[in-house]
């Protein structure tokens, strides 16, 4: 232990990698690693297919016509350039936090905070949101199943009507429950829904190719290449959740190896589930019917293919392909407050990891409750809207850090490597500054309001409290210039061993 410079760090000042992944073998602060490949990946897929395919493939057939299986391409694509550049870091930095992670080991703890208090909000409104379309989904199956359906006083919030949304809160304490549990638990949950709405789509595309006419695809692209642009647009939030994989990486068994293999394949497998279904929706149904239902694949298969029992089985998928989004996303939203409090930017007595799950208990519960009560009773139409600007800050900052941490870090490991490096991190930022572009001015004071209250907490309180300043205080400096094996857990001894696998105890 040395004593650094008197200088005291500013707001600018960059965590480094070293002293990050160190962090996680401390007692009472390293989550368990016991998340395999496999289950890294259904959780990406897990947040990303949802209510997207069950809903917005309307949307996009009503402003695209058949062409909207290219805008499903587009917006993939789009995607694609920001995974890469989080596949890199998650593989190179396997810590927990995402976002604010990497941009702490890059851009600095002022630009970490706004960008972590963004993602707060965004996995938050979101998982709130989504917990509300679930209680709407549920009293679809039950009305398609049985017949009958929860009265709206009890199924919907103060803004649709209702008085309490009780199932919205029923599924965020539940989920809730699950995380608390052990995320070794969680995952496996997620992979058995995730298998059941894959099961899902694949029946709908069995029966669409079964039923499949060409007449539906003359006058493709009635609205040209602009319609295609515009309907990738409102697809592309279709594709939002893979992100979420990247805070599973200290969780992650073998960060190294899994993270990329997880980021990329689940949007690659999402992609193909995505196209292979609007070209049997449209297949089987024009897109003025796709467009003119709240159930898309539904309508497709009753009035295209005459299946009307068919609704029950769509709707079912829906529920459970909403309630695997709700326990990714809100995974995603507990290991990013963890690393803000564990680096003190957030009160630390929540970072402290119980010792009989391995998961950050306390705080999971504090949040899950915030979260019922959110989806219970407040209107969120509008600051939903949220979501998609956080997301998309987001991006631009993992694409920056990329092309940063490879000038200032070139010694440090990368297992993966974004090729073309900066060219492709440079189109992913402009891709994500496009479509931010395209956002109404509300979205952007919400947002604007949103980092000023987050600035304001910062300095009354991150600032103050931060582990990096503290620690400089107390002349405690990173530790010594030499890197972990990626192919294994950060260890604490053995640094040269290879092949070893298997969880951290801590």
């Amino acid at each position: 232990m040395t004593t650094s410079s008197s200088r005291k760090p500013g707001i600018f000042a960059i965590r480094d990698v070293r002293s990050l992944i160190t962090e996680t073998t401390e007692e009472g602060q390293g989550l368990k690693k016991s998340v395999s490949a496999l289950q890294l990946t259904a959780m990406g897929v897990g947040a990303i297919i949802g209510t997207g395919i069950f809903v917005v493939i309307g949307e996009g057939a009503g402003v695209a016509g058949p062409a909207v299986i290219l805008s499903f391409v587009l917006a993939a694509v789009a995607c694609a350039f920001s995974a890469l550049s989080y596949a890199e870091l998650a593989s190179s930095i396997p810590v927990s936090g995402s976002a604010y992670t990497y941009t702490y080991a890059t851009l600095g703890e002022i630009v970490a905070w706004i960008i972590g208090w963004d993602l707060i909000l965004e996995y938050g409104v979101s998982v709130a949101a989504i917990a509300v379309g679930w209680g709407g989904n549920l009293n679809a199956f039950l009305d398609a199943a049985f017949g009958v359906s929860l009265p709206d006083a009890i199924a919907k919030s103060p803004e649709d009507g209702g008085i309490f949304n009780l199932p919205a809160v029923f599924v965020v304490l539940a989920i809730t429950l699950l995380l608390v549990r052990g995320v070794t638990e969680s995952a496996r949950v997620n992979l058995v829904m995730v298998a059941v709405k894959l099961s899902v789509l694949v029946f709908f595309i069995a029966v669409a190719l079964f039923n499949f006419g060409t007449g539906n695809f003359h006058n493709f692209a009635p609205s040209g290449v602009d319609g295609v642009t515009s309907a990738a647009a409102i697809i592309f939030f279709a594709y939002i959740g893979f992100d979420a994989v990247s805070t599973g990486s200290e969780e992650a068994r073998n960060p190294a190896k899994d993270l990329p293999l997880a980021i990329i394949g689940s949007l690659i497998i999402c992609t193909i589930f995505y196209v292979l279904t609007a070209v049997g929706a449209i297949g089987i149904a024009s897109p003025e019917q796709l467009e003119s239902s709240d159930a898309p694949l539904a309508a497709a298969l009753d009035e295209g293919a005459g299946i009307s029992w068919a609704a029950g089985i769509l709707s079912l998928g829906a529920v459970v392909a909403i309630t695997s989004v709700v326990l990714v996303i809100m995974y995603g939203q507990t290991r990013i407050f963890f690393a803000m409090c564990r680096d003190g930017l957030l009160p630390q007595r929540f970072a402290k990891v119980n010792q009989r799950y391995g998961t950050p208990a306390r705080l999971t519960i504090g949040l899950g409750i915030l979260i019922a009560i959110l989806a219970a009773l407040v209107p969120l139409s509008e600051i939903v809207k949220l979501v998609n600007i956080g997301t998309l800050f987001a991006f631009i900052l993992v694409n920056i850090g990329v092309i940063i941490l490879r000038r200032t870090r070139p010694e440090m490991p990368r297992p993966y490597r974004v090729p073309w490096s900066p060219f492709l991190p440079i189109v992913g930022v402009l891709f994500a500054v496009y479509l931010m572009s395209d956002l109404p001015l509300s979205t952007w004071i919400r947002f604007v309001v949103w980092l000023a209250i987050g600035l304001a907490i910062y300095f009354l309180y991150g600032y103050r409290n931060s582990k990096l300043r503290k620690d400089h205080a107390a002349g405690i400096t990173s530790p010594p210039p030499s890197f972990p094996s990626q192919s294994s857990p950060p260890p604490s001894s053995s640094p040269g061993a290879g092949g070893t696998t298997g969880g951290d105890p801590s």
